[in-house]
């Protein structure tokens, strides 16, 4: 069930709402930046996204395909959502850290199913070999 999440970076500059059934699931990948920062995420749509505070606090950081715009606090460094469009995925999204979701419940991030995906590979819909690291 969809259910609208607070969500902030650590020092409170950026804050958002985003409505996320976590339920449907969440993702972690083995790029090399997710991989570097230990991303777990949870996609939804634009229109499912607001960004309540923090847009002058923002700065972003882009690589390879310029299709993801990896957003982050200038103050606490903190990346608590991305945004791109990727037209294999649906198109435009948003991805939020579900670790900066500041009303989410242990029960709901520890029975959040996970999906892996082989970035480090381009292999994206499948889970890389291993995942523990992850």
């Amino acid at each position: 069930m969809k259910k609208t999440y607070n969500g902030s970076c650590h020092c409170g500059k950026v804050r958002f709402q985003a409505l996320i059934d976590l339920a449907e699931g969440t993702g972690k990948c083995n790029c090399s930046i997710c991989t570097k920062t230990r991303a777990w995420g949870a996609i939804v749509k634009p229109d499912a996204f607001t960004l309540l505070s923090g847009e002058e606090e923002l700065s972003l950081y882009q690589f390879n395909s310029h299709s993801t715009e990896w957003l982050f606090c200038r103050s606490c460094g903190v990346r608590s959502f991305g945004r791109g469009n990727v037209p294999e995925i649906g198109g435009a999204y948003v991805s939020v850290a579900v670790n900066c979701l500041d009303d989410v419940t242990l029960e709901e991030l520890s029975t959040a199913p996970v999906q892996y995906m082989d970035g480090r590979n381009n292999n994206w819909f499948e889970a890389p070999a291993e995942t523990r690291y992850l």
